[in-house]
């Protein structure tokens, strides 16, 4: 390999980690006080924040102000993507968060955490139909050890269930209930959005601040009328004008969004979607390990099972992780 190879290689590397640790840390912060607000119990009624679409309305504008400033700083070269794509892969990612999120109405935060852990899979399926993308059979048995891996380690004993959980069906078909059907729209609408993206960065060329900032203004048109026409609006500026200081919360967690979807547009754009899903999806697995490593808990043999297999799947991954280039 020539010394131009070897250094681009190095600097490629470097800036995954680098996008890798981002994501992380930007997101576990974000975690951290999204739960801080749907979670506390406001005033003397214990009321509770459940403002959905105005929260991410909220984040939505601000990841457009953000992208459009470091667009209009930077001045980042003409993109020459396809203007229809934007708005489609919008939706499909508002489609998929909504869906995922109402998921939780039916469905226990195990199940949605294990539903969407499967991410990357219909995202690199998608992509290889829809974008046309090919890859080193490697790297599928790779992305299929990290999703079975993080399964296994997430994957709760029925003993360890509650005793309110509903009692299993007597029929197979009753299996799969509306919070699972869900699941299944947020994890093909994830896929989409992966394939569409794909077809940005393999037929245009696209920026990650052009593509952040369009998709996100986007969302914010969609989830205008959303919250117009649920009404939603009106009991959340009565709940704000009750309780103002949420509204630096929800700055505080707009901030970190921001920095969080700079490395997830970085990713998508440089490295593809389909690594910016197994870096997300990875990320919830190596924040629960460092719980467990940390506090010292007790690990199954299937969660350690579970943990090797993640680790020689970002190993494929990581040798194999390349695009098979299409031949002309």
């Amino acid at each position: 390999m020539s010394k131009h190879g070897h250094g681009t290689e190095v600097h490629s590397t470097k800036q995954l980690a680098v996008c890798f640790f981002g994501i992380f840390f930007s997101y576990l912060l974000f975690g951290i006080i999204q739960e801080w607000i749907t979670r506390t119990s406001y005033g003397e009624n214990k009321e509770r924040f459940t403002f959905t679409y105005c929260l991410v309305f909220f984040q939505c504008v601000a990841n457009a102000l953000f992208s459009k400033i470091i667009i209009s700083y930077n001045r980042e070269s003409t993109d020459s993507t396809s203007k229809w794509m934007f708005p489609v892969c919008a939706l499909t990612y508002l489609c998929a968060m909504l869906a995922s999120n109402e998921a939780l109405q039916h469905v226990s935060y195990p199940t949605q955490v294990l539903g969407k852990s499967i991410k990357p899979v219909p995202v690199m399926i998608l992509g290889v139909l829809i974008a046309r993308k090919r890859y080193h059979k490697a790297k599928y048995l790779g992305v299929l050890m990290i999703v079975l891996g993080i399964v296994m380690f997430m994957y709760k004993d029925k003993k360890q269930a509650k005793v309110s959980d509903d009692p299993i069906p007597n029929h197979p078909f009753a299996l799969i209930g509306f919070g699972e059907l869900l699941l299944l729209i947020s994890l093909a609408m994830d896929g989409l959005t992966g394939a569409i993206q794909d077809k940005m960065n393999g037929s245009h060329r696209t920026n990650p601040h052009t593509m952040m900032y369009n998709m996100n203004l986007w969302s914010c048109f969609y989830l205008f009328f959303a919250i117009i026409l649920t009404g939603e609006i009106f009991e959340f500026s009565i709940f704000i004008q009750k309780f103002p200081y949420v509204i630096g919360n929800m700055i505080l967690l707009s901030l970190l969004g921001c920095v969080g979807q700079h490395f997830i547009f970085t990713t998508i754009t440089t490295f593809g979607p389909l690594k910016c899903s197994i870096i997300t999806t990875t990320r919830k697995f190596f924040t629960i390990l460092g719980s467990v490593i940390i506090f010292n808990n007790p690990m199954s043999t299937r969660q350690w099972l579970g943990s090797v297999f993640v680790f020689l799947g970002l190993a494929l991954d990581s040798k194999y992780g390349k695009e098979i280039k299409q031949k002309h």
